[in-house]
């Protein structure tokens, strides 16, 4: 018997559906909301992970953060950088990249619920659970759940950020109650009984109907035939939703076609945005980028480009990639009046997370033998494993950062302005970044290679 992991991430302009957490669970205490899964991990040695800082150069933890919500985020970064750079080398050069590196850890998070023995333990190491100060398992859902609380709470007039989680089961099998439970209380994933022995394709066809429903029909069709079947137990589902409209917006007149110099292809001509305003920025040479951040209003959630120096392959970056080196980056920033170019661009990925998570080390979690899952079904079944876990993202940008200018092509000519001295021209491969700015919580995470049309 299967589960099926599905993960699903967009990031749009169309106004999304509200989500509430549990009424109580943001005012919370750890004594409140009793965590109590099947098995518990106990971290025997807390020893250093990659990207973790140890000594005096620590960063401070942000005012009113939980320490271990904020260590949570840490590990979501190093998770991040460490799959993105797996995926880089299962891609070509010329092929865009985009994911929600938080919607995969939250998905796996709900799955460790009804994990035990070297199952839990790979699912701890590879998503970096192990990295916080907590050392038993359980602890990791209750900081997610105040995670959740701190970056969905991002909805302002013209910015908002909301999450959807799900649980599909066989409608013939009796689930775990504290497996339903903890889903539905920290995670807000409750359990949606469905006929997979006998209708396994209306059952997918509904599933995919809540998920486009979750992501203003951004996100569609994205289970593929043969994924569900009679022997599915389960299907878990995270949507990550996220529209915002620039602080300072791209005006539509100063927009004009130019070249977009691909890795791997001949140039292409694509619209480029055009603005002249201060922002954070930073010429970092020791790793040939430049790096900017463009804020959504309310300025509590970023984009951040990264854009190697010329005759500087993206790949090389990517290759050096760290969260570490990120993070550095990031803190470099500071305010520079300069001309920003920017090419106004949609794209759209999807992929099987089976394969990277099991380069990763997270092995016996999709291995019918060695998988170890009885906290899902009542009755402690330990026939089940992870049988694929799919994730599909989109990103669109325009002068706006809404839809508004979506479908519009606006050519002029050219332009009169006055040019400072600093220039990014976004004329070439980039990385792209969104996060929630108090934390560096990354939402999504990708590379822009190919933004023609």
């Amino acid at each position: 018997m299967h589960l099926l992991l599905l993960l699903f991430a967009c990031t749009w302009s169309a106004v999304a559906p509200q989500h509430r957490l549990v009424e109580d669970i943001c005012t919370a205490k750890p004594r409140d909301i009793p965590v109590n899964p099947i098995c518990i991990y106990r971290n025997p040695e807390k020893k250093p992970q990659e990207g973790v800082s140890v000594g005096p150069e620590e960063e401070k933890i942000p005012d009113f953060t939980n320490p271990r919500v904020w260590e949570l985020s840490r590990a979501n970064s190093r998770f991040a950088a460490l799959f993105y750079k797996h995926l880089a080398d299962s891609k070509n050069d010329n092929e865009n990249i985009f994911m929600s590196p938080l919607s995969i850890s939250t998905a796996f998070a709900m799955t460790k619920l009804g994990a035990c023995g070297s199952t839990l333990e790979q699912l701890m190491k590879v998503f970096q659970f192990d990295t916080i100060s907590e050392k038993t398992s359980d602890q990791v859902h209750f900081f997610f759940a105040k995670l959740n609380c701190r970056l969905y709470k991002k909805a302002n007039k013209s910015s908002e950020l909301v999450s959807a989680n799900r649980l599909f089961g066989e409608k013939s099998l009796v689930f775990n109650e504290t497996y339903q439970n903890i889903s539905e209380v920290v995670y807000g994933a409750k359990l949606w009984p469905l006929n997979f022995k006998e209708k396994p394709e209306l059952s997918r066809s509904l599933i995919n109907e809540w998920i486009a429903n979750k992501t203003e029909r951004r996100i569609t069709d994205v289970i593929p035939e043969g994924a569900i079947n009679d022997q599915t137990v389960l299907v878990l589902v995270n949507t990550i939703y996220f529209k915002g409209h620039w602080k300072s917006k791209f005006r539509s007149e100063n927009t004009k076609l130019e070249k977009f110099f691909r890795a791997t292809a001949e140039p292409c001509f694509v619209p480029s945005m055009f603005q002249e305003a201060t922002f954070h920025y930073a010429s970092i040479p020791s790793s040939k980028v430049q790096v900017l951040e463009l804020p959504y209003k309310g300025e509590d959630i970023t984009m951040v480009l990264i854009l190697p120096f010329k005759d500087t392959p993206l790949v090389n970056v990517e290759r050096e990639l760290t969260s570490d080196s990120l993070q550095g980056w990031l803190n470099s920033l500071h305010e520079v009046t300069l001309s920003v170019y920017v090419p106004r661009f949609r794209i759209e990925d999807s992929f099987s997370v089976k394969e990277k998570l099991q380069q990763m080390g997270l092995e016996d979690l999709f291995s019918p033998q060695d998988a170890r899952l009885p906290g899902i079904v009542s009755g402690g079944r330990d026939d089940l494993y992870v049988s694929d876990a799919f994730h599909k993202a989109f990103l669109e940008v325009n002068e706006e950062g809404s839809e508004a200018a979506a479908a519009t092509t606006v050519v002029v000519m050219g332009r009169s302005f006055p040019m400072p001295k600093v220039v990014f021209n976004a004329n070439r491969p980039f990385l792209v970044l969104i996060r929630e700015v108090a934390i560096n919580a990354i939402l999504f995470m990708g590379r822009v290679t190919n933004p023609c049309p």
